[in-house]
């Protein structure tokens, strides 16, 4: 018997004891915490899994069996032109306008298929980070010194983050490298520029599906708003077709999905999550039994969702339970956050990119949150050092690039970010006061 294998069995279950014994249940802050906890999964399973991940995770799968390995390798791989790989990596969240966690399934993928760390992490931070219409809300509701600090410094952020990654891990990028150049190149099926059509048709469902309501009522932004599911509902039509003439999908199977879903818009057409959800249902059992590529795709989407599903919602209950949800408490007070973030110190500006790195943020409720903070005192360094760190990063998003990057790499990103965003928010409170 392995005795010291043994004694560490022992500390954890003396350990799992103690603190199931000292449990404080009866405690008003710690049972509102883990009702916290339960509202903040049910709110985020209801508003993110259905609108974001599930095309995300389609998206991800496409990306897997549809555009070949030699494809990412040329555009964003580890001996890519850095300009291109960069300036495509450092520009894609104008175009997704997705949070934190529906970003990990395209990292993921994009990340397996071959593109280099540094590319791969500059378009892991950008893609929640550089979001238009929430730099715009930002300069808007908190002036427009922050909503430009904000825009410049998460695109500067994203390139200088992802160029440090490479540098940091080079010797297992050159190995990386090395292995991809022995590589015979795949055959190619279709044309490029047929796939990347497929592909922005799912990305325009993404992105139209989940546009958020602007406070104005009346603009370009508003009109997007209230044409969201006839959008949507252009580019499902679009991606349909091409699932027909390109990817060589019957059209009965085609048929049996999209006359139910028709029917279903009609129906219930002030409850769009309907038919939206029965789509990708229909889209989910005609690929899995279709043959060839088209089951590949499920497939493929599948073992993201297997990877990542499971581990968002465990973090989004945790994250609940310990910081609540909007205007609600969870274990730790709030006007701790709020007194810890006063001023222009670095201490202030540690703290809000720290939490800011730890807390979940959907995407542009960050403003709001933020507009309360700085009513009750925060600096507008640590404003700053929070837009840049609490968007991007969140503990949901660090468990699932723990589960693809590995512990160290994961823990080199997050360590940058938040360094980043302290010295970027400190910079920019001595600037402005």
């Amino acid at each position: 018997m392995n005795w010291k294998n043994e004694w560490k069995y022992l500390v954890w279950i003396i350990a799992i004891f103690v603190g199931c014994f000292y449990l404080p249940v009866g405690s008003e802050r710690f049972d509102l915490a883990v009702l916290e906890a339960f509202h903040l999964v049910k709110w985020y399973a209801r508003e993110h899994v259905l609108l974001c991940l599930v095309p995300a995770f389609f998206i991800a799968g496409a990306i897997g069996v549809f555009i070949s390995q030699n494809s990412v390798m040329k555009y964003l791989g580890a001996g890519a032109n850095k300009i291109l790989a960069y300036g495509v990596a450092s520009v894609s969240g104008t175009i997704l306008a997705v949070c934190s966690c529906t970003i990990l399934p395209l990292f993921a993928g994009i990340y397996k298929m071959g593109a280099g760390l540094g590319p791969a992490t500059a378009f892991l931070y950008s893609g929640p980070a550089i979001n238009a219409l929430a730099i715009i809300l930002t300069a808007r509701i908190l002036g427009p010194q922050l909503g430009i600090a904000r825009a410049v410094g998460a695109m500067i952020f994203s390139i200088v983050i992802g160029v440090l990654m490479a540098f940091i891990f080079r010797k297992e990028e050159k190995a990386k490298l090395a292995i991809q150049m022995a590589m015979p190149e795949e055959p190619v099926t279709r044309p490029l520029w047929q796939t990347s059509l497929y592909l922005f048709s799912m990305v325009g469902i993404l992105v139209f599906a989940n546009w958020g309501k602007p406070e104005a009522t009346t603009g370009i932004w508003a009109a997007i708003f209230n044409a969201k599911w006839l959008i949507t509902s252009i580019f499902s039509v679009l991606f349909s077709l091409m699932l027909i003439l390109w990817f060589k999908m019957r059209v009965w199977k085609v048929a049996c999905v999209a006359v139910p879903v028709a029917l279903l818009a009609y129906v219930y057409h002030d409850q769009p999550l309907i038919p939206f959800t029965a789509g990708f249902i229909g889209l989910s059992i005609v690929t899995s039994t279709d043959q060839g590529e088209n089951q590949e795709w499920f497939s493929s989407s599948w073992s993201f969702a297997k990877q990542i599903l499971p581990l968002l919602l465990f973090g989004v209950l945790i994250a609940g339970a310990l910081l609540g949800r909007v205007g609600h408490e969870g274990l730790i007070p709030s006007e701790w956050v709020a007194r810890a973030v006063g001023g222009n110190s670095l201490f202030s500006n540690f703290f809000a990119s720290f939490a800011g790195a730890f807390m979940y943020f959907a995407t542009l409720t960050e403003v709001p949150i933020l507009q309360g903070l700085m009513a009750n005192g925060m600096g507008n360094g640590p404003a700053l050092a929070l837009l840049l760190a609490g968007p991007a990063l969140s503990l949901p998003n660090m468990l699932v690039i723990n589960s693809v990057l590995g512990a160290k790499k994961t823990a080199v990103f997050v360590s940058l970010v938040i360094v980043m965003a302290t010295i970027s928010g400190m910079f920019f409170g001595i600037i402005v006061g």
